[in-house]
């Protein structure tokens, strides 16, 4: 074994002539360890609700959603589009059009996005199974229905069990400015068949109803604003996003699902992070203890310096043991942090001990935890980075004035 690491470890778990110094030692180990702890915990809470989050929007949001460069809508009869679905590694390809429109509910108005989507849309998206009330049923019989947003069915009281139909208002697109309402707007009414939970942006906004329906109620023929894909699995979706922007050209924007809301996952990044720094720093205050345990240990061992001396330990040599020794309480306050971190977060997992404040409203009740590997690394790479700059410092200034032979 390592001359100087066995006698680290000694004065790390011996008794020492002066209780004090057992007692800031152990403070040291429990501090690193509640940093290290709340680390891990937030770290993994964090991850929670990012996984939350992106099966929340992958419901909604495609794995691949193409629009134009220069304009609103482009037409869906080319055969560069149709043939999309022909490439390898595309399950499902659906047209979507979208526009604002006036929701009218008995004396209710409203302003939603309505999104027109082709039959497909059902078996590329998760939206079926964020349904609250109703089915998600589009067309039954050559009759269209719309599945509304929670959001929407709150801000206008729609009853789903109510014979009352939706009237959806839009200007029409060719018509000059009038007073005459029903010359300047297009107007259809539908029945509602299902309500669906998202996110609030999404259940706020949006009306789902059937592509025809769309395009008769907007004046379109083939037009899309968006072609939305389904990929397979089983192969690598940066490559197909890759291989569909070269066969489109330039004209197209080609994003996958981070990029349709790159802003809300980078924000959810930064966020992570940011917390990390805080959470680092107060763990460097933490490791303040490690600063005062060595100092007192230097100066108590004075007379085992001394002996070691004798017997031929040179400066290098007793510097290393007390490194080491600051060294060992960081690694054991991390060990033990990273510990009972893990076993926070399981029962948090699996009993769901910690319920979120308001619940009633949001889609789960307890605080989602998710544990990742690389959190593990980072934190206890930062922690043995902390532990020993907190164990250079004593023992490269305070102890020379003890472990330098005087003679």
């Amino acid at each position: 074994m390592n001359f100087s690491f066995y006698i680290a470890k000694r004065y790390l778990f011996a008794k020492k002539s002066r209780n004090v110094i057992n007692i800031i030692s152990a403070i040291s180990v429990v501090g690193v360890s509640i940093g290290t702890m709340a680390l891990i915990v937030i770290l993994s809470v964090f991850n929670g609700f990012d996984n939350l989050i992106q099966s929340l929007f992958n419901s909604f949001d495609p794995d691949i959603k193409i629009t134009i460069k220069e304009g609103k809508t482009f037409s869906s009869g080319v055969e560069r589009i149709q043939n999309l679905k022909k490439l390898k590694g595309v399950l499902y390809m659906s047209e979507i059009i979208e526009e604002n429109a006036l929701l009218k509910y008995d004396d209710r108005q409203y302003i939603v996005t309505v999104k027109g989507v082709s039959d497909e849309f059902i078996n590329m998206s998760g939206i079926d199974s964020m349904i609250i009330d109703g089915e998600f049923i589009l067309k039954e019989n050559k009759n269209n229905y719309a599945v509304i947003g929670q959001g929407v069915a709150l801000n206008l009281a729609v009853g789903l069990n109510f014979i009352t139909p939706i009237n959806i208002y839009v200007p029409k697109r060719t018509q000059k400015v009038s007073l005459n309402p029903e010359k300047t707007f297009n107007r259809k009414y539908i029945f509602p068949s299902g309500i669906f939970a998202i996110q609030q942006d999404f259940d706020s906004r949006y009306i789902i109803v059937p592509i025809d329906f769309a395009r008769d109620l907007l004046d379109y023929s083939n037009e899309v604003s968006a072609i939305e894909l389904k990929l397979d699995p089983g192969f690598n979706k940066d490559k197909i996003q890759e291989e569909i922007k070269k066969y489109l050209g330039t004209g197209y924007e080609v994003k996958n699902r981070f990029e349709q809301q790159e802003l809300l996952y980078k924000i959810m990044k930064s966020e992570k992070w940011a917390i990390f720094l805080i959470l680092t720093f107060i763990l460097i205050i933490a490791s303040f203890n490690v600063i005062g345990s060595l100092t007192m240990l230097i100066i108590e061992k004075k007379k085992d310096i001394d002996t070691l001396r004798s017997l031929g330990a040179n400066l290098s040599v007793l510097r290393k043991i007390f490194l080491l020794e600051g060294w060992m309480i960081s690694i054991l306050g991390a060990i033990l942090g990273l510990m009972t971190g893990t076993i926070i977060c399981w029962i948090q997992q699996h009993f769901g001990l910690i319920k979120i404040q308001g619940s009633d409203s949001f889609v789960i009740d307890t605080y989602p935890v998710y544990i990742e590997l690389p959190d593990f690394i980072y934190v206890f790479l930062t922690v043995l980075f902390i532990g020993y700059m907190a164990a250079w410092y004593p023992v490269r200034y305070i102890s020379g004035k003890f472990l330098i032979d005087p003679r």
